[in-house]
């Protein structure tokens, strides 16, 4: 950690600029394929909008290290105070990490290595023309010509243990020999590792980072900073009616609360994690705790729960959601990332992310029976088979609501739901050529067609808009 001092100004300043900059990570990350040459295009242009050292290693610039440095530590200072926030942390300077590692040349990216003690020490061309054949039949995904264009690393078995097990690396005396384009995996995870175990030290330091009450109401600000809207407070609270909700769930339900809905309405009931996933979506949309209450116990005395069981057992969790119960903790429904990255289904379970969790020709039956075109299931599934689980989401959006771009990047189920409702009302623009089953003309390559459309028409003035509110406080006497 930095260990100079810095006035509140500085302070101030770095952290709304390093969050910017995260900001737009996160919007191109789940508008483009991350790691395709659209991505990176649009990816440093953006970054350079903002005037963010984002390439210091390669600038040498010592003030733009400098901020580069103390900007990261206050972040996570401001970002280790909760599991979702230090997840959203994590993701956004990984994505960050991966782009500015594959932009280092050669030298520099040996120089890093050496750095940070990962003793990765690239072969010489000599060594990889004598390897050259069992480089070719032991790394997948490689031609021949390939091989001699891409780098190879000598790396400790210890290390490659994951391309070792899947078959994915040619290995010998002991070593294995890795292509740049599996290097830059290791040394994320090894990034992934060592940050995930930094911020929980720094969690341990928040007593004393809360007693300053100079620092700690900054840092409150920063980290509310990143999820946008507050879907536990509604504005439209009360306004949804319960007889409408079968309707709602079909317009413009998400596709994992979709499957959650159906599934209680087939089976009367849903396990824990189905419940929470699905009680607090409904609670962001606007159901009152008594619309709740109501509309569960209706659902779940239809099974095998009694009234008096459902009173004595359900209703307290779903008063807990509400904030009227234990510790009066308020619920925020889950985030895409949260649902994505934790609580997997197992049998039995309908929570979760049909994108990641479901088998892909179950999810395929799914999208045609919700009469999705052939091409664009096509392309779901490609994006699916990539682990582009939120563009799959955004491009099912696209299908169902009959639009050529979104014109934002969506990582909310508790967003898809108030951008449909916006839709729906007449707050978009439809396209005007409805897509119809089976048109030929539709886009086949999934990732061109993500490349081209995906973009968010106002990833910047998003970011922008979501940080005035800080700013502004920052600037405050």
């Amino acid at each position: 950690p930095p260990a100079e001092s810095i006035s509140l100004a500085e302070f101030e300043s770095f952290a709304v600029d390093r969050l910017r900059l995260l900001k737009v990570v996160e919007n191109l990350g789940v508008s483009y394929v991350r790691g395709g040459d659209a991505y990176k295009a649009k990816l440093e242009s953006e970054l350079r909008k903002l005037k963010f050292p984002y390439k210091a290693l390669v600038e040498d610039d010592y003030d733009a290290r400098r901020k580069d440095h103390i900007s990261h530590f206050i972040l996570r200072l401001a970002y280790c105070q909760s599991e979702e926030l230090r997840r959203w942390f994590l993701q956004q300077e990984m994505d960050l990490f991966r782009y500015r590692f594959n932009e280092l040349t050669d030298v520099l990216r040996q120089k890093f290595l050496d750095h940070v003690n990962l003793s990765f020490e690239a072969i010489s061309e000599d060594l990889k023309n004598e390897l050259a054949n069992e480089l070719y039949t032991s790394t997948p995904g490689l031609s021949m010509a390939k091989v001699k264009e891409q780098m190879f690393y000598k790396v400790g078995l210890s290390d490659a243990v994951d391309l070792f097990r899947a078959r994915r690396v040619f290995i010998k005396d002991g070593f294995a020999f890795v292509p740049l384009k599996d290097i830059d995996a290791i040394v994320l995870n090894n990034y992934r590792k060592n940050l995930s175990k930094a911020l929980a030290l720094t969690a341990r330091s928040l007593p004393s980072i809360q007693s300053d009450e100079r620092l700690q109401p900054l840092l409150n600000h920063l980290s509310h900073s990143y999820v946008g809207p507050d879907y536990s407070v509604q504005k439209n609270t009360g306004k949804i009616s319960l007889e409408h909700i079968d309707a709602l769930s079909v317009k413009s339900f998400p596709l994992c609360m979709r499957q959650l809905h159906r599934a209680l309405r087939d089976n009367h009931h849903l396990r824990h994690g189905g419940r929470m996933q699905y009680g607090l979506f409904l609670k962001g949309i606007g159901l009152t705790l008594e619309q709740a209450l109501e509309f569960w116990k209706k659902e779940f005395i239809r099974g095998k729960v009694d009234a008096d069981k459902f009173d004595k057992g359900y209703a307290y969790s779903i008063r807990h959601n509400y904030g009227k119960e234990g510790k009066r903790t308020d619920y925020t429904p889950y985030s895409c990332m949260k649902i994505i990255m934790s609580n997997p289904p197992s049998q039995g379970d309908y929570h979760g992310c049909p994108f990641r969790h479901s088998d892909p020709e179950l999810l395929k039956q799914k999208l045609q029976a919700y009469k999705v075109p052939p091409s664009g299931i096509t392309q779901i599934l490609e994006l699916v088979k990539g682990m582009h689980y939120q563009l799959a989401c955004q491009k099912y959006f696209e299908l169902t609501h009959d639009v050529d771009d979104v014109g934002f990047s969506l990582n909310h189920p508790n967003q898809y739901f108030a951008e449909s409702q916006r839709i729906l009302s007449g707050g978009r623009e439809v396209k005007k050529e409805p897509t119809h089953l089976g048109n030929s003309q539709q886009k086949t390559n999934s990732q061109e067609s993500v490349n081209s459309n995906s973009a968010p028409i106002s990833s910047n003035t998003t970011a922008d808009s979501e940080l005035e509110g800080l700013e502004a406080y920052f600037t405050e006497d």
